[in-house]
């Protein structure tokens, strides 16, 4: 088990990495100025590469996670952030940006298939690990809008990538002075944290994998164009950028709380069943969302962050019930390759979406996205029986029952 400092430090990686691939679309406005862009939605495909390597670079990072060790991918995660952030804030033009954003991708993409299985290792109960972890994630999203937002309003945007960067730097070298190295790499170690049956393990990848590519590009519409879609339902109510920023970071305070209620319902309750109920939430939501503006806008856009985010633990979950410790962060790598790769076309559609049909039309696609989510968890199998009060520790059901 990773001791208490190595956690917080861990959980501060997490909420980082989601800061860092944010800032981009948070001072999307004020670059595309500074760069002769008419409209912010043409300067958006430019930040495409962050979050196509974001997903491609899951897969190699997992593999070193596992093979080479996840202390030493966690060292590379934080200073690797923290240089390419630096570069990013002495870009001149659109395309020196792009290049220097798609570094910070490949940076990005070690933290969830390392930091995470490096989180949970023999984590007694891992709902509630899982919970604080994307809590930690989401109030990175949170920080990005408020921190970014008064950087941009005060210090210029270049600032809002150079400060997080030497942050990032910082806790680098303490991550390396607190954290012990590994006496081996998970691959080599003896133990085993999970085990399944093969049919039934199949399945839940298969499944588990479709749910996480429609979740990522929920999870990528919505946290890159709600900064946006504020501005532009507000319009005439709150103009301040600063307070459009704050009103942003609170519906992601809110929302993130959801991930904390999730994991500790894990730990009790039937994953498939908590699973169902969550996304079930997201598709009316978003449907109602479509025509709304003010603060009605606001309490809606709350309450489908809420399901956004309360979405966000179950791949995990299943990973950590039906996976081996030794080989987690390959599985990560594999799902995430995917599903991310997948996503990042979220963030290159974004702009020519909202610029030809605007955000009301973003929302009925995000309905349609939300229902294809609930058709493919509806395939996950059926739990057959569970320890007490349920949870992730519950025992397998026996292969020949897998499609039940």
């Amino acid at each position: 088990m990773v001791s208490r400092r190595t956690a917080v430090l861990l959980n501060a990686g997490h909420a980082l990495d989601h800061m860092f691939l944010l800032i981009f679309a948070t001072a999307i406005g004020t670059i595309a100025i500074d760069f002769g862009f008419a409209d912010w939605e043409s300067l958006m495909p430019y930040g495409v590469g962050a979050f196509a390597l974001f997903g491609l670079g899951s897969l190699p990072a997992g593999r070193l996670g596992d093979l080479w060790g996840r202390r030493r991918m966690m060292l590379v995660f934080f200073f690797g952030m923290g240089a390419s952030a630096l570069i990013v804030a002495l870009c001149r033009n659109a395309w020196e940006l792009a290049c220097a954003l798609t570094l910070l991708g490949a940076f990005s993409s070690i933290y969830h298939p390392v930091g995470i299985p490096m989180l949970l290792r023999l984590s007694k109960r891992p709902g509630l690990t899982i919970g604080f972890s994307g809590l930690s994630g989401n109030l990175g999203v949170a920080l990005s809008a408020v921190i970014t937002g008064l950087l941009v309003k005060y210090a210029g945007w270049r600032a809002a990538f150079a400060v997080p960067g030497l942050v990032a730097i910082a806790l680098g070298f303490v991550f390396w002075r607190v954290t012990p190295p590994e006496s081996e790499p998970p691959a080599r170690r003896t133990d085993k944290a999970a085990e399944g049956h093969g049919a039934a393990v199949a399945r839940i990848l298969i499944v588990m994998t479709a749910a996480a590519m429609s979740s990522s590009l929920l999870f990528n519409f919505t946290t890159n164009g709600n900064g946006e879609l504020l501005r532009e339902r507000f319009a005439g109510i709150v103009e301040d950028p600063a307070m459009l920023g704050f009103m942003l970071a609170a519906v992601y305070v809110i929302a993130s709380f959801a991930q904390v209620v999730v994991g500790l319902l894990l730990d009790r309750f039937p994953l498939k069943t908590m699973y169902l109920a969550v996304v079930a939430l997201q598709a009316p939501l978003f449907f109602a969302a479509a025509g709304a503006t003010g603060w009605t806008l606001l309490a809606l856009q709350i309450a489908f962050m809420v399901a956004v985010f309360g979405a966000i633990p179950f791949t995990d979950a299943l990973i950590v019930r039906y996976v081996d410790d030794r080989m987690r962060s390959r599985v990560s790598g594999m799902r995430l390759f995917i599903s991310f790769s997948v996503s990042s076309a979220a963030v290159w559609l974004l702009g020519p979406v909202v610029k030809a049909g605007g955000f009301r039309t973003l929302l009925f696609a995000m309905t349609a996205i939300a229902l294809l989510t609930l058709v493919a968890v509806a395939f996950l199998p059926r739990p057959v029986r569970h320890r007490a009060g349920g949870g992730l520790a519950a025992p397998l059901p026996p292969s020949r029952n897998a499609a039940d």
